[in-house]
């Protein structure tokens, strides 16, 4: 039976129950519809609206009931009721009787929903949050057994300046670490507590909501009833974050993708995240890299999806919300799968460290190492960026590297260049000069990796 039918003369027509029905995703949400159901036996105790007894025997039914949910979750799906509201309540009615329909007094499906939806979310973000971390981990280790590989720098895919790989792992530390900031700057604004706040004006019973918000483990109450049964900034929030965060790990994939190729030959991923060709047998495929750039996709839809279902919504609770859930549902399992793929792929690297040091060395990539060897001539930057051009051109010419012209093909050029210029163009020298902040010099890649360990 709906909990709405009263007002009805008639059922819903059957294609409108299938289109109307949440329960086939909102089932999700059993555990934290139970435990909210718990809390609130408590507070309608507290105002006499439940005996003691009577709270004793709710909180009895829906501790079994929670139990038996924990078993199979997702049977409830097809149980053909409406929602997991209706699921919950018929379920314990169906154990504790007629004691069961006093549980929803003073309560709505509003904020219920909504508070089922901050405790899931809270919840599963933890799960993300320690993904993060584990990647995080995985990369520092990577850094610290890499520490005196060299690789090629890249700008446009052009091969820029050599950098040390670790320099390369902290990189995307860096990134983990800002997307583990704003994970927690969500977790820390939807840890508020809608429960109390009815349909959209307020309960009408005497509850300690700052009590029932602390019972559910929320650091307050919210403030506002209207607001709090409308308010889904906490999921835009949480599809932001996984949005930005794939989108690094995506950057992560391209980047390994790449390195992996046969063009560059800079990494070998290991077999457990790889697979093979149904034709070609020589073929090692990153497809968890490519995966992991393909779901990218789909979570920016969810979060697109979000922002344009909520855009227009009026005040207060519309049905539309009902839309919430499949995409953040989808978006946070999805991030914290790829979180995990990408720790598997550089848990098992191979880094080819012989490759990215001759790729590091081609290219002309210590270029700049060469116009500021003119600016300590006293050649202003500017004119020297034109005379090691001119220079990088005779190189093409002669099919050289830069560090192969001769004294006198330099001197061509510009007299002021001795022969100290040669230690100046060796890679380890570019590397070394490197020596402010944030730099990839040695001494500054081990303060980084210092740091974030810390």
């Amino acid at each position: 039976m709906a909990l709405w039918g009263g007002r009805f003369s008639t059922g819903p027509d059957e294609a409108f129950k299938q289109f109307n029905d949440s329960l086939p995703f909102d089932y999700q949400l059993v555990e934290q519809d139970i435990i909210g159901s718990i809390a609130w036996a408590g507070a309608l105790k507290q105002v006499e609206v439940l005996s003691h007894d009577e709270c004793d025997t709710v909180i009895s039914g829906l501790s079994a009931l929670l139990e038996e949910a924990k078993q199979a979750p997702q049977q409830i799906a097809n149980s053909g009721y409406e929602d997991i509201h209706s699921y919950v309540e018929a379920k314990l009615i169906e154990k504790v009787g007629e004691l069961g329909k006093k549980l929803h007094t003073g309560r709505s499906r509003n904020d219920q929903v909504a508070t089922d939806f901050r405790l899931w979310s809270r919840q599963t973000a933890l799960q993300v949050m320690q993904a993060i971390e584990d990647l995080k981990t995985e990369f520092v280790a990577l850094a610290e057994r890499e520490l005196g590989t060299i690789l090629p720098g890249y700008t446009h895919l052009q091969r820029a300046q050599p950098v040390l790989f670790s320099h390369w792992c902290l990189a995307y530390v860096e990134m983990l670490e800002r997307d583990k900031s704003r994970l927690a700057d969500a977790i820390d604004r939807l840890n508020e507590c809608p429960l109390g706040s009815g349909a959209l004006a307020g309960t009408a019973y005497p509850i300690d909501r700052e009590k029932l918000a602390q019972e559910l483990g929320f650091r307050n109450a919210t403030r506002n009833s209207l607001d709090a049964v409308s308010d889904r900034d906490f999921v835009v929030e949480l599809l932001s974050c996984a949005s930005i965060s794939m989108m690094h790990l995506s950057r992560l994939a391209e980047d390994m993708i790449f390195y992996n190729s046969g063009e560059s030959g800079f990494i070998e991923l290991s077999d457990n995240v790889t697979s093979g060709s149904s034709l070609m047998p020589q073929k090692k495929n990153p497809d968890a890299l490519e995966l992991i750039r393909g779901k990218t996709g789909r979570v920016f839809g969810a979060f697109s999806a979000m922002m344009m279902t909520l855009k227009a919504l009026p005040l207060a609770y519309n049905k539309d919300m009902q839309e919430d859930k499949e995409g953040l549902f989808d978006a946070l399992p999805t991030w914290i799968a790829s979180l995990h793929m990408a720790q598997a792929c550089i848990k098992g690297v191979k880094v080819n460290g012989e490759a990215t040091l001759a790729a590091a060395k081609g290219g002309h990539a210590n270029a700049t190492e060469l116009a500021d060897y003119l600016v300590a001539k006293n050649i202003p930057f500017r004119e020297g960026h034109h005379i090691v051009g001119q220079m990088v051109q005779q190189a093409i010419a002669q099919g050289k590297n830069l560090e192969e012209l001769t004294l006198d093909e330099f001197q061509s050029i510009c007299p002021q260049i001795e022969e100290d210029v040669y230690p100046r163009l060796e890679i380890a020298a570019c590397i070394s000069a490197r020596q402010a902040l944030g730099g990839t010099s040695l001494p500054q890649v081990k303060k980084a990796l210092e740091f974030t360990k810390s």
